[in-house]
């Protein structure tokens, strides 16, 4: 891989939250700048989770090896925005106040959907490195397959959060159906390996 495609992509991937930010000093983000804050880093989150997916057939496709030494940075990133995301929720939204998030976790849908995406990718983050991997074996491959199930919660999670306008959600749910199509003919004809579950894998 050429050396310059690491440093390339951890750029590219800082870019969104730099561009946010700017636009939060700048003014530039709307009427409701904490709303569009919270939306942003959403949407950013389910995009890299969606393009680490398209590691693994962009590889099969090219025969470049490079997809595939750059996903597990592609997966922490998405983790990254998460955590970003949902910062904005608890401090600028919702002020740390326990109660009251307590109460939306369990009182509207697309909050506890969400919630549980984030718990769900928390081990997938914490376990993505080659230690961890060795460790726990075949284990690892079967916790990693959750890789799988997050982008579907997130994708769940924004189309309950829109409600009326769903074009952008089936946008994303759709590019989420198709690249689980491309996935499951080489998973069901050759079977699983480390390589093809995880996103956040090295």
């Amino acid at each position: 891989m050429k050396p310059w495609i690491k440093p390339t992509v951890f750029v590219l991937c800082l870019l969104p939250l730099a561009w946010l930010v700017f636009a939060l000093l700048a003014d530039r983000l709307g009427a409701n700048p904490i709303e569009a804050l919270t939306r942003e880093t959403g949407e950013w989150t389910l995009r890299w989770l969606l393009i680490t997916l398209c590691m693994t057939p962009l590889r099969k496709a090219t025969r470049w090896i490079w997809p595939i030494r750059i996903r597990r940075m592609l997966g922490l990133f998405a983790f990254f925005y998460v955590c970003v995301h949902l910062s904005t929720y608890l401090w600028l939204d919702q002020f740390f106040d326990w109660g009251e998030i307590g109460r939306d976790i369990l009182k509207r849908p697309f909050i506890t959907v969400g919630m549980l995406g984030f718990v769900l990718l928390v081990p997938l983050a914490a376990t993505s490195t080659n230690a961890m991997m060795r460790r726990l074996g075949r284990n690892w491959t079967r916790l990693h397959r959750l890789a799988y199930v997050v982008p579907a919660l997130g994708v769940l999670h924004f189309w309950w959060l829109v409600k009326a306008d769903v074009r952008t959600p089936f946008v994303y749910a759709l590019l989420f159906v198709v690249l689980m199509l491309l996935r499951w003919k080489p998973v069901s004809l050759r079977g699983s390996n480390r390589g093809q579950i995880s996103n956040l894998s090295p």
